[in-house]
């Protein structure tokens, strides 16, 4: 099976959400969440839970639980790419509404206009 490319979403000033969200976390949350990354790139529709699940609107979650801490990265398939659009840190049992309503107004201005709202993840093909 080929590899998924996996992207970042960036805004428009150029800020990647993602990447300011990992680079405030700890060694071991950034191992575990690029891991399923990884995952995302290698497995792409075929990941499932427990690494993975459909939300709505097509936002699906990468899942990792570290300490009792559920840390939740939101994504969708634009074509044959999987792009990051946003990431959550959930102790409960659901992400937060807002912050998929996020992921959603971010996958809006990503179909607008991909150029202008990504960024390549090393290693992806």
């Amino acid at each position: 099976m080929p590899k998924t490319a996996v992207i970042l979403y960036c805004e428009e000033d150029g800020s990647c959400p993602f990447l300011e969200w990992l680079d405030e976390q700890s060694v071991k949350v950034k191992a575990k969440c690029l891991l399923r990354v990884e995952r995302l790139r290698e497995l792409g529709h075929e990941l499932r839970r427990p690494e993975a699940d459909l939300l709505r609107y097509g936002i699906y979650e990468l899942r990792a639980n570290l300490q009792g801490v559920n840390y939740r990265i939101l994504y969708f398939f634009h074509g044959t790419v999987a792009a990051v659009v946003a990431h959550g840190i959930v102790k409960e049992g659901a992400v937060p509404p807002k912050e998929i309503n996020r992921a959603v107004q971010r996958k809006k201005r990503f179909e607008a206009n991909p150029a202008k709202h990504s960024l390549s993840v090393e290693g992806a093909e």
